[in-house]
């Protein structure tokens, strides 16, 4: 017995090939700087890890509606509808376990082998893996450094063509922390109004910015009923090991998404959702100095890391990761990444983890202590003058 050929396409995340190489080297007595995955290290808000344990006391732990609990999904409505100044109902809501499950499932329901999809490259490597998984054809636009890893819309424009079923867009983005600004989703937004595709709106950092906030495509006239939104609670709410996320959406994708839901997972965990209830509904005071605090690693790695030879990295808007550019330093992406942890400790991810853009890049999440930011720096320095 084989495997089905479809098993081939199917791309895995960096990020936790390189954590298990790391988690082997420091089995073996080597310090190692984690910088390689992309997940806060703060803890769960104490009132959200409160919520769950009441949850579980008052026996929340049976199966729940495939779509989530309603009063679930009327929080997530209202919040979405506060936050993107868009009309939404609970029936436009999939709760699903993580952020996943909404580039899964409605690529799984919409695409047909052949159909064309673009997707940000450099990008999260999970977007290409279920088109090419579906048997549509991957189209990479590469995001521009000098235009803050937004994309060049002459170049978006000239990929479109009759046979594009949806385009991916992530602002805040992974791994770049780029932006798209308001006046290029405005133009987006007018190529595609008038298209028959849908749009994948991957906003789980949405609420990690710096800055200016990033701006939904689904506000645009003429978009909410083409987007798809997907959003969740790991990052934000540093719930990632919870496997908490949802979807917003046209009722009748919401259909099918929640027939894909009912044959894979039947629903979601009962009690994770009223723990996902209280991050929406309780205080936001963690979630509040948790950014504060990226913001303060943000400004002095970025900083140390311009003062290496052969890098340069742009300040990063929002989400948790810097991207320098080490085409200076002469060595290819991958070669840089190995040689950092094998020989100074210091775990990141090559730019081409994320796509054949990335390449002349790596990236850092800043989801460690500034101390031992400013020391991956400094083994960085020490490893690039040998």
């Amino acid at each position: 017995m084989q495997l089905a050929n479809r098993m081939s396409r199917l791309l895995v995340e960096g990020a936790f090939e390189v954590l298990v190489k790391a988690r082997a080297l420091e089995a073996q007595g080597r310090s190692i700087i984690h910088l390689e995955i992309g997940e806060p290290d703060f803890a769960t808000p104490p009132h959200v890890v409160a919520a769950a344990k009441q949850a579980l006391d008052d026996e929340w732990t049976h199966y729940g509606p495939t779509q989530g609990f309603p009063d679930f999904r009327e929080v997530i409505a209202q919040h979405i509808a506060s936050t993107r100044n868009i009309p939404v109902s609970a029936n436009m809501v999939s709760v699903v376990p993580g952020g996943k499950p909404i580039i899964f499932f409605p690529m799984l329901a919409l695409l047909e082998e052949g159909d064309e999809v673009i997707f940000p490259n450099p990008g999260f490597p999970i977007y290409e893996s279920m088109i090419a998984f579906l048997g549509a054809k991957p189209v990479p636009v590469p995001l521009v450094e000098e235009r803050g890893f937004s994309f060049d819309l002459d170049v978006l424009r000239s990929s479109l063509t009759d046979k594009t079923k949806m385009v991916v867009l992530n602002s805040p983005q992974n791994p770049t922390g780029g932006l798209i600004p308001p006046e290029d989703m405005a133009e987006i937004a007018n190529m595609l109004r008038d298209r028959d595709l849908m749009v994948l709106s991957d906003e789980i950092y949405c609420r990690i910015v710096y800055g200016e906030k990033p701006v939904s495509i689904a506000s645009f006239p003429g978009m909410q009923e083409k987007t798809i939104i997907l959003d969740g609670f790991s990052k934000t709410h540093a719930m990632t090991g919870w496997r908490l996320g949802y979807g917003v959406m046209p009722p009748w994708l919401a259909e099918a998404v929640n027939k894909l839901m009912v044959n894979s997972n039947s629903c979601t965990a009962s009690f994770t959702q009223r723990a996902g209830l209280a991050a929406l509904t309780g205080p936001q005071d963690d979630v509040t100095k948790m950014v504060a605090e990226f913001k303060r690693r943000r400004d002095a790695f970025i900083a140390a890391l311009n003062t290496l030879p052969g890098f340069r990295c742009r300040m990063p808007e929002g989400a948790f990761y810097a991207f320098p550019n080490i085409t200076g330093t002469g060595l290819p992406a991958k070669q840089l990444a190995d040689d950092l942890l094998q020989q100074a400790g210091v775990a990141c991810l090559a730019g081409t983890a994320f796509g054949a853009y990335g390449e002349g890049y790596l990236r850092f999440s800043y989801a460690n202590s500034l101390e031992n930011l400013l020391d991956a720096v400094e083994r960085i320095r020490s490893f690039l003058a040998r």
